[in-house]
């Protein structure tokens, strides 16, 4: 809760010296984050770690239909979604990765590394460790923060109302158990499912289209009329019929 009143007496911060022309601090003496902290300024044509962890949490803003590579290469997409990502959050929309879209991560995010509101026990339901699924468990955590990012854009571009997670990875036990697919993405860790909210199923299932997932399933889909999914499945397949998708 701390952590979290500190990000936000970040954010207000950074509103007033906008607003009065007050500079910031540069990028080699932005402040310390306890997840990650970035020591330079980076844009198009730029490459190595830390464009990867830029990548990780702008992947939400690729545009319609777009999925953002996370290879630690800064080319035209990065550049194109960190400008979403500004524009999104009203900082200057210039695709550069400065201070200002640093501060804005860092206030975006738990020392964890996940986003402000999604985390790990929230994406995985099913066991403490990560482990009996399709992939290794490192990979399957890894692939729940790629999602839980991609959730917080899309929390953000429905007005940050919540967003009510019902499951995530499951380990072949915990698939069975549900009657999930064979070949279900939870395997992976990089599904998850989304219940009715403050947004409809069909709300959900129409905007993730603009934040970068590959699989959407929803009311019209057999077996979804009750939760939309959406996922990283290695090419398109977007399905809601009762939603006009």
């Amino acid at each position: 809760m701390l952590r979290r009143t500190a990000r936000l007496l970040l954010s207000f911060v950074m509103v007033m010296a906008g607003i009065f022309g007050v500079s910031l601090a540069t990028a080699g003496t932005a402040q310390a984050d306890g997840c990650y902290t970035w020591s330079r300024n980076l844009s198009e044509g730029m490459s190595g770690a830390d464009v990867t962890q830029l990548q990780i949490r702008v992947a939400g803003y690729p545009g319609y239909g777009g999925v953002l590579a996370i290879d630690g290469s800064y080319g035209p997409a990065t550049k194109a979604a960190v400008t979403r990502f500004q524009q999104a959050y009203g900082l200057t929309a210039d695709g550069l990765a400065g201070p200002q879209t640093f501060n804005k991560l860092y206030a975006l995010q738990d020392d964890d590394c996940t986003p402000l509101h999604f985390s790990y026990a929230e994406l995985n339901q099913c066991n403490s460790t990560w482990a009996g699924g399709a992939v290794s468990a490192a990979t399957a955590k890894s692939n729940a923060l790629r999602s839980m990012w991609k959730l917080e854009a899309l929390r953000h571009a429905l007005g940050d109302q919540s967003i009510r997670v019902t499951s995530g990875f499951r380990s072949t036990a915990c698939n069975d158990a549900v009657g999930g697919a064979s070949n279900s993405r939870h395997l992976y860790g990089d599904a998850v499912d989304l219940g009715a909210g403050p947004h409809s199923l069909c709300t959900l299932a129409k905007q993730a289209r603009n934040h970068g997932f590959n699989g959407i399933l929803g009311p019209g889909y057999p077996g979804h009329g009750d939760h939309t999914h959406v996922d990283h499945r290695s090419s398109r397949f977007w399905s809601a019929s009762s939603c006009g998708i």
